[in-house]
Parts: structure tokens; C-alpha cells; sequence
């Protein structure tokens, strides 16, 4: 790092117009050098910092913003009985019963972050039946836009293994308990509703993957299809 100053004059003279550093956790030292420089964060993991400098004086930074909008997935649970799926939550300020969920991984797909969540955290099995919704919000967690998927699930297994991390209460509930319990918050009503709507007119909101050219690659891509289930 002692020629950075020399450094980012020749790229400016060659008509480079951003600098790029990856910092890793275990060269954090040189942070506050680069930060002496004009580098800027931009984005972080756990294990590193990305940091630029923007060098064309007669403009700005052109760039695309770090990640800004979190994706989770509800998943709306149902047995050969009609029973939904319920969970409560540890850490919890208020008592609730929630659907079972959370954030989709890196790299995952959303129905199998469905299936990943409710195997961890009531230990029953389901598969993909259809889209329900999703909700669309701002500033949650870390000032992040927030996107909330919900899936409609059948289950494979009957049993519930609670999550002695994650889950404080978990239990089969009906329908008509599950709407007009105090603790459950009114949104999930109206997804159950909404999801109730769908099978009585037989609607599916499936979610198809297909190989698409992109460019030079070839990607994987996920696509909502409507589907009559008559």
C-alpha cells in the first residue's frame, strides 16, 4: 500500500475510472489506510470489506449499490386434515403463533428455503404446492427493503420435532382457530384467507425453473406460471 497514491494516478492518466480493494478480515489493517486515500465502503461479509475509489474528478460514482432488499419465505403449511402448521417463536417480546420461515440462503431457491425452514424448525417434512404472495416493504432489518414470499405447502410427515434453538411452541392448529387467535397477527389471517380463496377455485401459482441464454451463460431462472387446477 505505500505506492497507492502513485498507483491510482497512473489508473486515472490510463482512463481507469474505479478502484477496487477486497480487504479480508485478516488484513483489516489496511482499512484505515485506504479510508486516508478515498476509498469508500461499499460493501461487507463476514470474513471481508469491499472498498473503492472513485476517480474521475468531473463525475460520480457510477455504481451499482450494495445489496439493499433482504428475501424470506413463509411457508402455509397444511395436512391431510385441513390442520395448518403453527409455530412460536423464541426471543419473542409478545406472544404470537407465526408461520414457520425465514431467510433464504445465498444461492438457494425459495421453495427449497420453504422446505429448509420447516424441516428445522418443526422437523415435518412438506412439499411445494403453490405461490400464495408476497409482501413488499421498506427500511426492516439494517434499513433494508424486505421481501416476504409466501409458499402453500402439504405435508409429507405428521410429526412435529420442534427446534430447541429457534421455536419456543409448535402445533397442528385448524383453520378456524388459527384466524381468530388473538395472537396471530392480521396479515397471516388474510394469507390463510388468500391461500383458502385459491383451492376453493382451484388456482395454482406454480413457480417453474427453466434454463435461460443470458449473454454468453446459461442460467437457471425461476418463472410464476398461473395454472387452472380443474
Amino acid at each position: 500500500l505505500e505506492n497507492v497514491s502513485d498507483s491510482l494516478s497512473k489508473w486515472a492518466l490510463q482512463g481507469c475510472r474505479c478502484v477496487w480493494f477486497k480487504v479480508n478480515i485478516k488484513d483489516a489493517f489496511c482499512v484505515p489506510i485506504l479510508a486516508q486515500k478515498g476509498f469508500n465502503f461499499h460493501h461487507a461479509r463476514d470474513d471481508f470489506v469491499m472498498m473503492y475509489k472513485w476517480l474521475p474528478g468531473d463525475s460520480m460514482p457510477n455504481l451499482p449499490p450494495s445489496c439493499h432488499t433482504n428475501l424470506g419465505v413463509g411457508a402455509m403449511v397444511f395436512n391431510d386434515t385441513g390442520h395448518l402448521l403453527a409455530v412460536s417463536e423464541k426471543h419473542y417480546e409478545y406472544p404470537h403463533w407465526k408461520l414457520p420461515g425465514g431467510y433464504v440462503e445465498k444461492g438457494e431457491d425459495i421453495i427449497d428455503a420453504a422446505v429448509r425452514e420447516v424441516k428445522e424448525e418443526t422437523g415435518v417434512d412438506a412439499r411445494f404446492e403453490s405461490l400464495v404472495t408476497f409482501r413488499h416493504t421498506h427500511n426492516m432489518m439494517f434499513e433494508n427493503s424486505d421481501i416476504y414470499v409466501i409458499l402453500m405447502m402439504k405435508a409429507i410427515t405428521d410429526k412435529i420435532t420442534p427446534s430447541q434453538r429457534e421455536v419456543n411452541l409448535c402445533k397442528w392448529m385448524k383453520v378456524e382457530e388459527y384466524t381468530n387467535h388473538p395472537h396471530v397477527h392480521k396479515f397471516n389471517r388474510f394469507l390463510v384467507h388468500t391461500a383458502l380463496e385459491y383451492k376453493k377455485r382451484n388456482l395454482k401459482l406454480d413457480i417453474k425453473k427453466r434454463k435461460v441464454q443470458w449473454a454468453t451463460h446459461v442460467r437457471d431462472m425461476n418463472f410464476l406460471v398461473v395454472e387452472d387446477c380443474q
